[in-house]
């Protein structure tokens, strides 16, 4: 055959996701705050949704007997709630047509003029007092509002005397400084990029590097501890000498090294050390933003007694219902086809979001009961107790799949008598002791933390001297293994943490 179009069909089979188990995927998977963003814009598509008050859910969360006693109202979590059931007599209503809709619309625009004309007519201009223009002048004042690196230089830009010109070099050094506060361009290259001598660079930089805060505007660490030493006039100290001329020996501590380079003895040039750690190694840093993470967590526990009771936040989620309005729509019988569609789709879509919302909230519990249940020492004793515990062995007793455990804790923490926690915290691989039982890692690495902690600075200990004494407590861990966790901790090697 010659070329051409050709028209064939072939069969294969792909994985498809339907929208709504993905919308309950997305909302297991939804920490608290951003469920409750998502709750809130299904909140606003779908209009026969509405969310429970904190009045209507306290009448419902219980009811009265004939004496007067408040008896609590239980029901199943994974069950949506009766406000969600409708007759499904309503859907085999009858499909006359009627001008609900359009009566409770008009009605509706008519109170929205009504409303527009009563501002209209009250509305006047109400003028300030001087008391009142005072408080909300200090209110604006109050306002703090982070000052960047950059902008906190251009603003000692602006009282010095440098001209047009240099204020020109000036700006463009400064959008080359980063935000730990070191040049990150060399000054030929930014010669180059202004066609304009090297001296004319250097002295626009002197005056930057002479800015707050010190240090600032260096090329290299070396540069900036010398800049700050020179800020306080400690240009003739021992601490230059060393930063100046064993900044490499500096950084590997090979503290009789510096000694024999200066001819001083090793406690005086350790001294100096520690006024040298004193400096700041990122000058800029006090001008990040700050980052402040706000957790609100999913699960609860709180000993009472012998045991520990768990329980889920369901105070910051909106709790729904399907709205009475369309629900006595729906049993009228006196729509059309096409109003009753619309209603019954987005009925049952809330129907399923109520239902999601229960499961996702039982599934949470079940976890974390479980994850109570098998680390209970650590709840009583703290992380040194923590039992090695895989997702696979919660979910086969909570009875989903392991990658529903994955997502039902996956951003998700749970406050315990032993502090906040992320609930992946409590997954950990174990290792073999001697007697047969297997320890978390995390708690082998707690221990590890707390060997270094009570070392002799002196004589360091080694990552094999570590395992040793491991060993003897019963626990069989590899040499490299103790060197993975010291580096995750953020602990040097022996060589780097000597003191002489």
């Amino acid at each position: 055959m010659g070329p051409g179009l050709q028209l064939s069909q072939r069969l294969t089979q792909s994985l498809v996701l339907a929208p709504q188990l993905q919308q309950s995927l997305a909302l297991l998977q939804a920490p608290t705050l951003e469920l409750k963003a998502l709750v809130e814009q299904e909140l606003q598509q779908n209009p026969v949704l509405e969310e429970v008050q904190d009045t209507d859910r306290e009448l419902r969360e219980k009811s009265t007997d004939s004496e007067g006693e408040e008896i609590p109202v239980t029901a199943d979590p994974a069950e949506p709630p009766d406000d969600v059931k409708f007759d499904a007599a309503a859907e085999k209503a009858s499909d006359d047509p009627v001008d609900d809709f359009q009566a409770e619309f008009d009605k509706l625009v008519q109170m929205d003029q009504e409303w527009r004309d009563h501002f209209s007519q009250t509305n006047t201009v109400t003028r300030s007092t001087a008391e009142d223009e005072e408080r909300r002048e200090f209110m604006f004042n109050s306002i703090t509002v982070e000052t960047s690196l950059s902008q906190h230089l251009m603003d000692q830009v602006r009282d010095t005397d440098l001209t047009d010109e240099e204020r020109g070099i000036a700006e463009l050094i400064i959008g080359n400084i980063d935000d730990y506060g070191y040049l990150m361009t060399t000054v030929e290259e930014l010669a180059a990029s202004t066609n304009l001598p090297v001296e004319n660079i250097l002295k626009v930089l002197k005056v930057i590097q002479s800015f707050e805060p010190a240090g600032v505007g260096a090329l290299d660490l070396r540069q900036c501890l010398m800049l700050q030493l020179e800020r306080l006039g400690q240009q003739d100290t021992l601490e230059y000498r060393i930063i100046r001329d064993f900044m490499d020996a500096l950084g590997k501590r090979r503290i009789p090294e510096i000694a024999r380079g200066t001819g001083l003895s090793v406690d005086e040039v350790q001294e100096s050390l520690v006024r040298i750690a004193k400096l700041d190694p990122r000058p800029g840093r006090a001008f990040l933003p700050a980052v402040d993470q706000y957790v609100a967590p999913e699960v609860f526990v709180q000993k009472n007694g012998d045991d520990f009771n768990v329980t889920t936040n369901d105070e910051q989620i909106p709790h729904l219902r399907i709205s009475n309005v369309y629900k006595d729509l729906m049993s009228a019988g006196e729509n059309n086809a096409e109003v009753k569609n619309y209603i019954r789709e987005k009925i049952r879509a809330g129907k399923f979001l109520i239902k999601s919302l229960h499961q996702r909230q039982a599934t949470i519990a079940n976890i974390g009961k479980e994850i109570v249940k098998r680390q209970r020492d650590f709840m009583e004793k703290g992380i040194a107790h923590l039992k090695p515990m895989t997702m696979a062995q919660v979910a086969e007793v909570v009875g989903v799949h392991e990658t529903t455990v994955s997502r039902a804790v996956s951003g998700k923490y749970i406050q315990t008598p032993q502090g906040v926690f992320e609930m992946k915290f409590f997954f950990t691989a174990g290792l073999q002791t001697a007697s047969g039982s297997d320890v978390s890692n995390t708690s082998v690495k707690d221990m590890i933390a707390e060997i270094f902690k009570g070392e002799n600075p002196a004589r360091p200990l080694s990552d094999q001297e570590v395992v040793k004494m491991l060993t003897d407590k019963g626990i069989n861990i590899a040499r490299r293994t103790v060197a993975k966790y010291r580096d995750e901790l953020g602990i040097l090697p022996s060589n780097l943490r000597k003191v002489y």
